[in-house]
């Protein structure tokens, strides 16, 4: 297929046996075969009721053979996927379903009802059908036709939109990012290049697949031939270390949270995991004593930080795991075909000067779903502009400072978050920060900081301000200190500071 005609469904189950091993779930195993049969059963299904290329389809469900399935058919039939949490509240899901025009859905059952409100009937196809309905169709009734309907891959153009992936708002409204089949090519292709995966690999996966993080781990391990091993127990964080151990998995990938629980709350220093060849550790910042702690619980494995955005696909930069002794804290630098740089007004900032981060590269998406003005403010002339401020060093290697809508202004000076962040986890025994701002009539904004301790009940407000305190600068000690049992994440992992804000904590 030339690079004008290109599915990137095709491409990503090109090669692969039928009876190669590629999902390991807790119901079961399943094959590239199985794979293949019902995503070209779900895309029939698509396009026999009226679907039209460019339409767009949301998905929402659990990790499983059904939710991969109806992600592939959605793009093998040339349509346009928009994955949702399934646990997204009603009237975020009309938003969604609004906002993007979706004129079908695939979803687990569970959402049957509140999907009625929205989709005719013949427009929702669910995971498995529901016990005295018969107006909505299930994947296990298509797949029981002799034979499953299958149809050929809708010959899209490489340009054509694949998916609308929404960010994680965790700070502002989610946005669609407009993903096309160009740009889950040229990041998976970087991804597994750096990351030298094969078909031995076998991940273990704890990040759902609407998140693009999550995502990317399906599109690297489906290229290559892996296996991705399903498991959503991270709530029970020992039973998944067991399940790596049984599965054998040589990765795995999370957040910052995830490694933070790994790390405080199991046993993680007392196992062994010989055949485990790679961590990836992304979507926010995890201090630099955690990575260290996280080496040397894993002293074999390799440590992977990387840095992206759902704008970029997925990837933008990581730091080489043997790098971590000499530039620990730093996202490194550009993945394979992406460049990156860090600018003031357009100019390169010099090292140790702060700028914001701007990128070029094919996995850079086309922009924001019906929002010109944004897409204009943030995809300027074809390069991202990631709203990330940074420094470079003498040798390239970047380090994020804070988001730029993620400071404080305090008696006039503009403070990144972020740096304030790592300042009181380094000072303080705690397992995570979170801090905002809030209305002082002296500084303009005081700092208010939401603290986790690394163990219940080991710290209290008064001693993170006294040790605040004792190392830090006056102006920059919380005026208020709030010890949580947790910060409120989002499914992806990511805090959400728009809560800590309005007293949602």
């Amino acid at each position: 297929m030339s690079a004008e005609h290109f599915n990137v469904a095709a491409y990503l189950l090109a090669g692969k046996a039928d009876s190669d091993l590629v999902l390991l779930t807790l119901q079961g195993s399943h094959t590239y075969g199985e794979l293949r049969i019902a995503s070209s059963a779900i895309a029939t299904y698509l396009i026999e009721r009226g679907a039209k290329k460019g339409d767009r389809v949301l998905l929402a469900g659990e990790n499983s053979l059904f939710w991969v399935a109806g992600y592939l058919g959605i793009l093998r039939a040339g349509l346009v996927c928009v994955p949702v949490p399934s646990n997204t509240a009603p009237q975020t899901l009309q938003f969604f379903v609004e906002h993007t025009g979706a004129r079908f859905a695939l979803a687990q059952a569970s959402l049957a009802q509140r999907l009625g409100a929205m989709f005719s009937s013949e427009s929702i196809l669910l995971d498995h059908a529901l016990d005295g309905d018969g107006t909505l169709s299930a994947l296990p009734q298509l797949l029981a036709q002799d034979p499953p309907p299958q149809t050929p891959a809708a010959s899209t153009h490489s340009s054509h939109l694949a998916a609308l992936m929404f960010t994680s708002g965790s700070t502002r409204r989610p946005q669609a990012v407009m993903i096309s089949h160009e740009n889950i090519r040229a990041n998976t292709e970087s991804i597994i290049e750096y990351m030298e995966l094969t078909s031995g690999d076998r991940i273990m996966v704890v990040l759902p697949f609407h998140y693009c993080f999550g995502t990317s781990l399906l599109h690297t391990h489906l290229r290559v031939g892996g296996t991705l091993v399903v498991d959503p127990r991270f709530m029970y964080p020992e039973k998944v270390l067991q399940r790596m151990q049984e599965t054998e998995c040589t990765g795995f990938a999370g957040v910052p949270s995830h490694y933070q629980i790994l790390l405080d709350k199991t046993s993680l220093h007392k196992k062994t995991f010989p055949h485990l060849r790679y961590i990836q550790q992304a979507g926010g910042h995890l201090d630099s004593a955690a990575i260290q702690r996280l080496r040397g619980a894993l002293p074999t494995t390799q440590v992977f930080v990387m840095y992206g955005q759902t704008e970029a696909t997925a990837r933008l930069s990581y730091l080489p795991p043997g790098l971590l002794d000499t530039k620990l804290g730093s996202i490194g630098k550009g993945i394979p075909g992406v460049r990156l740089t860090v600018e003031n007004n357009g100019n390169l900032v010099k090292p140790g000067e702060i700028g914001e981060i701007v990128a070029v590269g094919e996995n850079v998406a086309q922009g924001y779903w019906c929002d010109p003005d944004e897409t204009e403010r943030t995809f300027r002339s074809g390069r991202l502009h990631t709203g990330d401020m940074a420094t470079v060093d003498e040798e390239g290697f970047i380090t994020v400072v804070s988001r730029d809508r993620d400071f404080l202004k305090c008696c006039g000076t503009r403070i990144g978050c972020r740096q304030l962040e790592l300042q009181i986890l380094e000072c303080c025994e705690l397992a995570e920060v979170a801090v905002v701002g809030v209305p002082d009539d002296v500084m303009g904004e005081a700092i208010k900081a939401f603290v986790v301790p690394r163990h219940r009940g080991s710290t209290t407000p008064e001693e993170v301000k006294h040790l605040c305190k004792t190392h830090m600068p006056l102006q920059l000690v919380p005026r208020e200190v709030v010890v949580v049992d947790a910060l409120p994440k989002n499914d992806s992992g990511k805090i959400l500071k728009v809560k800590l804000r309005s007293g949602e904590e």
